[in-house]
């Protein structure tokens, strides 16, 4: 019983609110846990489950080592759920209405300075593959994509003369980013040598980048290569994520504009792009001296 309203929740996530595969599988995940310890304490309908047991499966996951960030991740899973229970009428009070999150520290990504992303992407590749991981680097860097987002751009998505990328983002939200001289470079250089890789008749034959089988390049694929060619150069191992935050760290302490970042981050909220990219205190110190009347030095009343 409880199974099949899991599984009709997922359903709306994914024709409804047109969900990623990786969200719902989340979604998916978390509802297995809690569905599970419902059948353990006999519990076999959600009309049954009040704030109690909630709030004790909560606590058995607490219990069991998951940290404050995945508690507050189960606790979103369960309030969309039972809001859409509540919705559809299957149940009268949502009991998770009252449980508050876990605080968690904000931990931010690390950024790599400049000099760190020029180590790692001034270099000559060799070989075919070799030239589509600068590609996928330079691309990383220079656009602050995802990494989800690299791995499903196609070539129609790229407007070289035009020097920017339609990306389709969370909740497939589509967006324009602009792309800089060195990836369009890179770009170029890869288009030309992935003629040379057959196209799988499984997949796409439209996907910008592919692996050695000419299939769609996956997610893992990406963090391997990226990892290797870390290795190869005698760096600390970066992910596609540290670029994607370096990308938005750089452009922030250059111009100083939150939305424009906002937007080619693709955030809904301005507050995710606010934890996400940090300014450092320098930056901001020089910016209220230079803007607040009363941290100004100098004027007639000082004296």
């Amino acid at each position: 019983m409880l199974q099949k309203e899991i599984q009709e929740f997922l359903s709306y996530l994914e024709s409804v609110k047109q969900y990623s595969k990786h969200t719902i599988s989340g979604y998916k995940r978390d509802l297995t846990k809690l569905s599970g310890y419902l059948l353990n304490i006999d519990i076999e309908d959600w009309q049954s489950v009040n704030e109690h047991e909630l709030r004790t499966f909560v606590n058995s996951e607490r219990r069991r080592g998951l940290s404050p960030r995945s508690i507050q991740r189960v606790l979103s899973t369960s309030r969309s759920f039972f809001e859409y229970l509540l919705v559809e009428g299957i149940i009268k009070l949502s009991p998770a209405q009252n449980i508050n999150s876990p605080k968690s520290a904000q931990l931010l990504p690390k950024a790599m300075d400049a000099d760190l992303v020029q180590r790692l992407l001034d270099f000559k590749p060799n070989g075919l593959i070799e030239v589509r991981d600068k590609a996928i680097a330079e691309l990383l860097y220079s656009s602050g994509l995802r990494l989800s987002e690299v791995c499903t751009l196609d070539v129609q998505d790229l407007e070289l003369k035009e020097r920017v990328c339609r990306v389709t983002g969370k909740g497939n939200k589509m967006r324009v980013v602009p792309v800089g001289k060195k990836a369009i470079q890179a770009i170029r250089d890869w288009l030309i040598h992935r003629k040379e890789l057959k196209h799988s008749k499984s997949s796409s034959s439209e996907a910008m980048f592919l692996n050695n089988k000419g299939k769609r390049i996956s997610a893992r694929s990406i963090q391997l290569r990226l990892e290797k060619l870390c290795a190869q150069r005698g760096l600390p191992g970066i992910n596609p994520h540290m670029l994607r935050h370096s990308f938005a760290s750089h452009v922030l302490e250059s111009s100083g504009d939150l939305r424009a970042v906002q937007e080619m981050l693709g955030h809904a909220d301005i507050a995710t792009t606010q934890i996400y990219t940090k300014l450092d205190f320098q930056h901001l110190s020089k910016v209220y001296d230079s803007a607040h009347p009363r941290a100004r030095k100098g004027t007639k009343n000082d004296n």
